[in-house]
C-alpha cells in the first residue's frame, strides 16, 4: 500500500487554482469582446430592439465579417416593421435575404422605400419582385412611382435640334402635322424583360401615320381628332411593353404640304422629260434616214447618167454595122442631157464629170456630120 506524500494537498491546490484563474481569464475575455461589441454595436442592436427590427447582436458581429453595412440593414429593417411589412425569419424580409440583396449588387434601402410605397397605395409588390427589378436595373422605386402617379411622354420625344412632330398624309395626299401626348403607368408584372419607352413612341407614332393614312380626306380628320385617338388606343400597342397606356391625347395638328398634288406635278415633269427624251431619238433618227435617202437618190441619179451617157455609142455602133434603117430622127435631147450632166455634176464628182461630157459632145458632132452627109 501507497503511502500519501505530505507534497499531494499542494499539488491538488496548484490545479484547483489554475483551473480558477484560467477560468477567470476566459470570463475577462469574452466579457472584453462582450464589451466590444456593445461598444461599437450596442447603439445599433439597441435602436432595433427597441423598433422591433428583430436584429441579433451576433447577426450584426456577422455583417463586419461578411463586409455588409450594418447600419443600411437595421435601418431597412426598421422601416419595414414600421411599415407593417413581413419581416419574419422564414417567409418575410429576414435580415439573411436583405444582406444577400445587399451582396448581389443590389440597393436595399431604395427596394425598402419602393416596397413600402406599394403598399401603402395598394399595389401588391412583395421582396422577391422588388428584389428582381432592383437587380435588372430598373429604378423600382421610380417604377412604383409611375405606377401611382401616370407619366406623360412626348411622342415624338423631344430632341435637341429634331422633328416636334409626326408628320402623316391622308388619302387625298395631304399633309399632317401632329404632336401627342401619351400618359402611362408602370406595369409591374411586365417591368423585367417589358419594353421601354422608346417603343411606346414608336408604337404611337406608326398608329397615328396609320390611322390618318387611312382617312379619306385631312379634313375628316381635323374635324374629329378624338376619332384618331381612339382608334390608336384600341390597338393595344402596350403589349409586352413595361408600360399601361392610360390615354392618348392630341396636343397639336397642323396642315402641312400637298404631297399627293407635288408628286402629281413631279411625275408629270418626269414623264414630259421621258416624251422629249423619246421625240429627240425619234427626230434624230429621222435626219439620220433623211440623210441616207439623199445619198441612195444621188446614187441613182448618178447610174442614170451613165446609163444615157451609154446610148449614144449604142446607137452610133448599130448605125455602123448596119443594124438601124433610116426612120424619123428622134427628138433633139442635147439641150437636157446638158442640163441633167450639169445638175448632176455635183453628184458624180468633179472627176467624171469632164468624160461623161466630152463623151455627149462626140456623140453629138458625129450625129451632126451624119446629117450633113445624108
Amino acid at each position: 500500500m501507497k503511502m500519501p506524500t505530505p507534497f499531494a494537498p499542494l499539488a491538488a491546490f496548484d490545479v484547483e487554482h489554475g483551473l480558477l484563474i484560467g477560468g477567470i481569464a476566459v470570463t475577462a475575455i469574452f466579457a472584453l469582446l462582450l464589451l466590444v461589441a456593445l461598444a461599437r454595436y450596442g447603439a445599433l442592436w439597441f435602436q432595433a430592439y427597441m423598433c422591433g427590427a428583430d436584429v441579433s447582436l451576433l447577426s450584426l458581429i456577422g455583417m463586419s465579417f461578411r463586409q455588409v453595412p450594418s447600419g443600411t440593414i437595421v435601418t431597412a429593417k426598421i422601416m419595414g416593421t414600421q411599415a407593417g411589412l413581413d419581416i419574419d425569419r422564414q417567409r418575410g424580409m429576414s435580415t439573411a435575404r436583405l444582406e444577400a440583396h445587399f451582396l448581389a449588387g443590389g440597393d436595399v434601402v431604395g427596394v425598402l422605400r419602393a416596397i413600402v410605397a406599394a403598399h401603402r397605395a395598394g399595389i401588391d409588390l412583395d421582396f422577391d419582385r422588388a428584389a428582381v427589378i432592383d437587380l435588372a436595373g430598373r429604378n423600382v422605386l421610380d417604377a412604383v412611382r409611375t405606377s401611382v402617379s401616370p407619366k406623360v411622354i412626348d411622342c415624338p420625344a423631344p430632341q435637341p435640334g429634331g422633328k416636334t412632330t409626326l408628320s402623316a398624309v391622308a388619302r387625298n395626299g395631304v399633309e399632317l402635322r401632329i404632336h401627342v401626348r401619351v400618359t402611362v403607368r408602370t406595369n409591374l408584372l411586365q417591368l423585367i424583360g417589358g419594353a421601354t419607352e422608346e417603343t411606346i413612341i414608336a408604337r404611337v407614332g406608326q398608329g397615328i401615320v396609320t390611322a390618318i393614312g387611312s382617312a379619306e380626306t385631312h379634313m375628316d380628320v381635323l374635324r374629329m381628332p378624338d376619332r384618331i385617338s381612339r382608334g390608336v388606343l384600341e390597338r393595344g400597342l402596350d403589349r409586352n411593353t413595361a408600360f399601361q397606356i392610360v390615354s392618348i391625347d392630341i396636343a397639336d395638328m397642323g396642315v402641312g404640304e400637298n404631297i399627293g398634288a407635288r408628286l402629281q406635278t413631279d411625275q408629270a415633269e418626269a414623264d414630259m422629260r421621258t416624251a422629249q427624251a423619246r421625240a429627240e431619238v425619234r427626230r434624230a433618227e429621222a435626219i439620220a434616214r433623211q440623210q441616207e435617202m439623199k445619198a441612195m437618190v444621188a446614187k441613182r441619179y448618178a447610174l442614170v447618167v451613165f446609163a444615157e451617157a451609154e446610148i449614144p455609142p449604142a446607137i452610133a455602133r448599130a448605125f455602123r454595122a448596119g443594124q438601124l434603117h433610116a426612120r424619123r430622127p428622134p427628138p433633139d435631147r442635147t439641150e437636157l442631157r446638158t442640163e441633167r450632166l450639169q445638175l448632176a455634176s455635183p453628184m458624180i464628182g468633179a472627176e467624171l464629170a469632164p468624160v461623161v461630157l466630152r463623151n455627149v459632145r462626140g456623140i453629138e458632132a458625129r450625129e451632126a456630120e451624119r446629117g450633113t452627109r445624108g
